[in-house]
């Protein structure tokens, strides 16, 4: 199992003890989070894009390609590309050339999206979210076939051979599919043999069971076998060293991203019983001491028939680089280890 972190890149204005802290200090703690990911081990560090005054990360690929030159191991993905609001030539170019960076690191994890900014911002109508993002989808896979392509549809002027340049150093750039509790997109994953990343951010792990059976059954009618259908999961996840340390540094900053979305939304405040429940034994959260958190990644993947990844997303708590960076090394050092000891040792019994 591959172990890492994805981040939204959170940014409130001032830190936990109410110090102002601007745009680019964020920023810089960011990438200093993403070296030490890579320097205690973890196999994949994630930015996702939102266009919201509450994240720095609407331009991901920038960040990834900052990232790559200050990394050496560390896999670099998109946590999720809005594909649907998206050039997908631009989108292969971008990680293309940030696979060059990396030599050979990079990652797209493709997605409609949880929140609907995009489609405003860049000219798209919202009617059109599942065909916008079947049809790009559909062009971004044959961009990573070939170098020259003819291919038209709807939303994007046609290509008629054009050369996409620059080519990745991967031979085959990966491409994972970002979903959330939809059926249809895990069938869509499945049909099409993509590896799947399912964004968790509430309830249990129990409940999307029997959506990733649904994947499985897709992919095997379409002929796809177990080496390319894989199973990942994104959950809110921090490691501290006791499970009452690491829920009361959490809580403050995602009962505040929460509330506030969910006031858009028509959902009432967060709770401190809602979180605790949610960092309990059945919740989906992966928040406490380097055992719990070990406990919970074990009985992750046996429920799910086992997982090719699991990220933790951390930059909802808002905490200041130093606070983060203790966690990312608990993780890197003490579960990530323990973890994967764990299933090796199953796999040989």
């Amino acid at each position: 199992m591959e172990i890492g972190v994805d981040s939204f890149a959170a940014f409130l204005p001032e830190t936990e003890k109410g110090t102002p802290v601007s745009a680019s200090e964020r920023m810089a703690a960011l990438l200093t989070e993403v070296e030490t990911a890579d320097r205690v081990g973890l196999d994949v560090f994630g930015i996702g894009e939102h266009h919201r005054a509450e994240f720095l990360d609407s331009a991901p690929a920038v960040i990834l390609a900052a990232a790559a030159a200050r990394t050496k191991t560390i896999r670099l993905n998109s946590a999720v590309t809005v594909l649907s609001a998206a050039d997908p030539v631009r989108v292969f170019q971008d990680f293309a050339t940030i696979d060059l960076i990396s030599n050979g690191r990079a990652e797209i994890v493709a997605g409609r999206g949880s929140f609907v900014e995009a489609f405003p911002l860049f000219g798209f109508a919202r009617e059109d979210y599942d065909a916008l993002f079947a049809e790009k989808l559909e062009l971004l896979m044959q961009l990573r076939e070939d170098t020259h392509i003819t291919w038209s549809g709807r939303f994007r002027p046609p290509l008629t051979g054009q050369g996409v340049y620059p080519r990745p150093m991967q031979p085959k750039l990966p491409i994972w599919l970002g979903v959330g509790g939809t059926p249809g997109s895990f069938v869509r994953a499945g049909t099409l043999g993509l590896p799947l990343m399912i964004a968790i951010i509430g309830g249990s792990f129990a409940r999307f069971r029997p959506l990733v059976d649904l994947y499985y059954e897709a992919g095997r009618r379409a002929g796809h076998g177990p080496d390319v259908l894989k199973v990942a999961i994104h959950a809110m996840g921090f490691v501290s060293e006791t499970d009452e340390i690491a829920r009361d540094a959490f809580y403050p900053g995602w009962a505040r991203v929460m509330t506030d979305i969910g006031r858009e939304r028509g959902f009432p405040p967060a709770s401190r019983a809602q979180f605790d429940a949610l960092c309990g034994p059945e919740g989906a959260f992966l928040v406490g001491s380097p055992q719990t958190v070990r406990d919970k990644m074990i009985a992750a993947n046996e429920l799910m028939g086992g997982l090719a990844r699991i990220t933790f997303q951390m930059s909802t708590a808002m905490l200041e680089t130093e606070r983060m960076q203790e966690s990312i090394t608990l993780l890197g050092t003490e579960v990530a280890p323990d973890v994967r000891a764990t299933l090796a040792s199953a796999k040989t019994l």
